[in-house]
């Protein structure tokens, strides 16, 4: 198949075109930039110049595919809520483009939000009336695709997609433990992140693009649930810095912008996705690869 990707160059983004193309399947990339598009060009896939908020740009490159892989996102936490609405109306452009056409369109959304405090499964819902999911429209605009004749699929991704050249979570966790010289975590440090490597991740949306029935919800989910404490002793372990719990009202100055996210229970669970496409997570867990990768140089 021709794959349309858009978030082609990201972390993410370029470990799916590595997959793809590794299993024989040609990629047409999304590039805002020359750099972009020569970065595609290396990895042996065509550009396709635009951005998210290009419309036209969007729907022209869905219909030149064979199917869709959407992986942009606009990560900026000041305009969550606008960058929510920027993607539906993007996911909602390639939806339709790609009606009647019984195309693949699989499309990137998370765990975390779902619901908190229990493990979460691939039969809950995300719905607009949750803000907390911003891309729960999103999904709602996707899963409805399935009904207008295109093979439609949503990839839900864990809080934390590790590997070499994480630049979210994790790595953001260190850079305050760096700077304040304490890792920490908000009272017992129980509540838990679930997790997946990028290369894993990148073979469940080749295997949703190949595979996936309309309709349906995948997780992108390796580990069920690790504790937000278990995770700064490694941080501790790995800059030689003292582990501390803090109280949730600490939180906000400790952590800045991911005080909110330190503090969720987001468990999630990926036995339906595995039964039904037939995947399973290859790759070294989150604490093995914070040690392993490259997370403390």
């Amino acid at each position: 198949m021709r794959i349309f990707v858009t978030g082609a160059t990201g972390f993410i983004g370029s470990a799916v075109v590595a997959e793809l193309l590794g299993a024989g399947h040609q990629v047409l990339g999304l590039a805002r930039s020359d750099s972009a598009a020569d970065a595609l060009a290396r990895a042996g896939a065509e550009a396709h110049r635009g951005e998210l908020v290009d419309l036209d740009s969007l729907a022209a490159g869905a219909r030149a595919c064979d199917g869709v892989a959407h992986l942009a996102f606009i990560h900026d936490f000041s305009k969550y809520q606008e960058n929510g609405d920027i993607d539906r109306r993007a996911v909602t452009t390639m939806a339709d483009a790609l009606e009647g056409s019984g195309k693949p369109f699989v499309i990137t959304s998370g765990t975390a939000l779902i619901a908190p405090g229990r493990t979460v499964t691939e039969d809950d819902a995300a719905t607009s009336d949750n803000p907390s999911v911003v891309r729960a429209p999103s999904e709602e605009v996707t899963l409805a695709a399935a009904d207008r004749g295109v093979r439609s699929s949503v990839v839900r991704l864990s809080p934390s997609v590790h590997g070499p050249g994480d630049y979210a979570f994790v790595p953001a966790l260190i850079d305050i433990a760096r700077r304040t010289g304490v890792a920490a975590y908000v009272g017992e440090g129980t509540n838990r992140w679930s997790a997946v490597h990028r290369l894993d991740a990148a073979r469940l949306f080749r295997l949703a693009l190949e595979k996936a029935a309309p309709g349906t919800r995948l997780h992108g989910v390796a580990e069920e649930g690790i504790a937000v404490c278990a995770i700064a002793e490694a941080i501790g372990e790995g800059l030689g810095v003292p582990v501390r719990s803090i109280t949730e009202d600490e939180a906000a100055a400790q952590f800045d912008w991911l005080a909110h996210f330190v503090v969720i229970d987001a468990p999630a669970s990926s036995a339906i996705t595995r039964e039904t496409v037939g995947w399973q997570p290859q790759e070294n867990g989150l604490l093995k690869d914070m040690r392993e990768s490259g997370y403390f140089s």
